[in-house]
Formats: C-alpha cells, sequence, structure tokens
C-alpha cells in the first residue's frame, strides 16, 4: 500500500525529510509521492514516518496502489539488497 498525499497538503515540508526511500518529492502544487518508491517505511520503521510528522493527516493509503505488507517487504528488498 502506498501512501498519497491528499490534495490538502499545506506544503509544510515536515514529510519530505522523514522519507528514508526519497518517495517523497515536490510537484506541481504539493508534495507528492512515488507509489514505486513507497515502502510505508517497511524495512525501516515499524509507522510510516510521514505519516507520523504530518500536522494536518493528509496522509493516507492509496487506493490506486495497494499492497500487502509481504509486496511492501519484496519492494523494499528490490530497492536496497539487489
Amino acid at each position: 500500500m502506498a501512501l498519497l498525499i491528499e490534495d490538502s497538503c499545506i506544503n509544510c515540508d515536515m514529510c519530505d525529510p522523514e522519507c528514508p526511500n526519497e518517495a517523497i518529492t515536490f510537484g506541481a502544487e504539493i508534495y507528492e509521492i512515488n507509489s514505486d518508491l513507497c515502502t510505508e517505511c517497511v524495512g525501516f520503521y515499524e509507522k510510516a514516518t510521514c505519516v507520523a510528522v504530518c500536522p494536518i493527516n493528509c496522509i493516507i493509503v492509496d487506493p490506486n496502489n495497494k499492497e500487502s505488507q509481504e509486496q511492501l517487504l519484496d519492494k523494499f528488498a528490490n530497492l536496497y539488497v539487489n
């Protein structure tokens, strides 16, 4: 389950430096999460750090990119172990 930053994002700059996968970048108007890089911090932390630091709770599970814990761990392994 990659995460998604909703349009209500206020561009507070809290999430970007927290992402260990560098999946968060500034888009045309708000921050965006690259679903190919987002592991919801699986492999790094127990919980997604971007969600933990977001002051307005605008980071949700992306309904178009649902992945199991096993799939997220596989994605982490493909990004860092190979």
